[in-house]
């Protein structure tokens, strides 16, 4: 059975980051996503390695800054479902592809725009990347150890959770809309707003007076003992999750604490005590040592893999998590579905296309 996207007909103007991240999730679930790519850009010829470009019905490579090549996108978009770009707010319009052109030739395209700052505000025609996004999100200054400074998360948060999966989800939506509608509508996505939605539960906390300012001092940032990484004896690290009494009880059991059973893990006054004693404690088994002694017990404890490890855990094996496609081990396409679970994509993602046509 074809994934659950199937018959979705998306235009991708090929760029970096959460644009193609979003055509890549749009790909797996089945959609016919055709990349457009300007001549000389890497994105033209694109390899196995750039895992966001799988899945891609092909690539066409367009000069548009010729009045053909902007005729031969706007015919494209002419039987479009969707269009994503993720260049900066005008560029589009310059290029003489702005929504009113692409609506005029198609009233029904969803017209989908991921930026860094948004479409419109004081810094929208500024340059920035993940970690300027998140600086203004607060999720940057909630990330880090208590005596140090902010430390970004890789570039997770705004590129691609705060990005590219905004983008989808605001594509999706607003095609559900059209379908109700018969008129398209353009999504502007932006990396710093997706970003400051990821950080609702904590504003909520912190308007309970449950979190604090201070980084690394908190129950989700490291501050708790109960949820923070731990050195094992190897120099390798287990993550603890141990949250609700039930889950420390048996961690700090396991680990020949004392009272056990009677310690509140809200109780933060005992936080740096604990995680000292735990300190010591992981310290003296290996990772893997730790791995087996925790093995079926429900004290939220696993092993920190790095990505030459992931593969391989049982628990990946047996959900097919990862995909190696020509030679290159990636992530499965992701979430799964109870009928729509035939597609190439989501079985076997497809490698990009290195054989683009020349049109324009």
């Amino acid at each position: 059975m074809p994934g659950p996207l199937a018959g979705l007909k998306v235009i991708e103007f090929a760029g970096q980051g959460p644009a193609p991240f979003c055509g890549m999730l749009l790909a797996d679930m089945g959609a016919e996503v055709l990349r457009v790519a300007r001549p000389g850009e890497a994105a033209a010829t694109p390899d196995a390695h750039d895992v966001l470009a799988r899945g891609r019905a092909a690539t066409i490579v367009l000069d548009l800054k010729t009045a053909a090549g902007v005729a031969t996108a706007l015919q494209m978009i002419g039987h479009a479902d969707a269009l994503i770009e993720g260049f900066r707010p005008g560029v589009m319009e310059r290029l003489g592809l702005s929504p009113e052109a692409c609506h005029a030739r198609n009233p029904r395209l969803v017209f989908g725009r991921v930026t860094g700052w948004g479409q419109d505000g004081p810094l929208a025609a500024r340059a920035g990347h993940d970690i300027n996004y998140i600086a203004l999100s607060g999720a940057l200054a909630a990330i880090g150890p208590r005596h140090g400074g902010p430390v970004p998360p890789l570039n997770l948060v705004g590129d691609y959770g705060g990005g590219g999966m905004l983008l989808a989800f605001g594509v999706l939506c607003a095609l559900l809309e059209a379908r109700r509608s018969g008129c398209g509508q353009v999504v502007d996505a932006a990396m710093l707003d997706g970003a400051a939605l990821l950080m609702a539960q904590v504003c909520g906390l912190r308007a309970a007076g449950l979190w604090n300012g201070t980084r690394g001092d908190n129950a989700l940032d490291g501050g708790a003992h109960f949820y923070r990484c731990y050195r094992c004896l190897d120099d390798r690290w287990l993550a603890v999750g141990a949250i609700e009494p039930q889950f420390q009880a048996q961690l700090l059991l396991t680990l020949g604490i004392a009272d056990a059973a009677r310690i509140d893990p809200w109780d933060r006054s005992r936080w740096a005590e604990l995680g000292a004693t735990m300190e010591v404690a992981f310290s003296q088994r290996t990772r893997d040592d730790w791995c087996r002694l925790f093995e079926g017990q429900d004290a939220c404890v696993s092993p920190v893999l790095d990505l030459d490890e992931v593969a391989a855990h049982p628990h990946n094996l047996a959900r097919a998590n990862f995909v190696e496609i020509a030679g290159v081990m990636q992530p499965a396409a992701a979430p799964r579905f109870s009928r729509s679970k035939k597609s190439h994509t989501q079985d076997r993602p497809t490698s990009p296309s290195t054989t683009p046509s020349q049109l324009g």
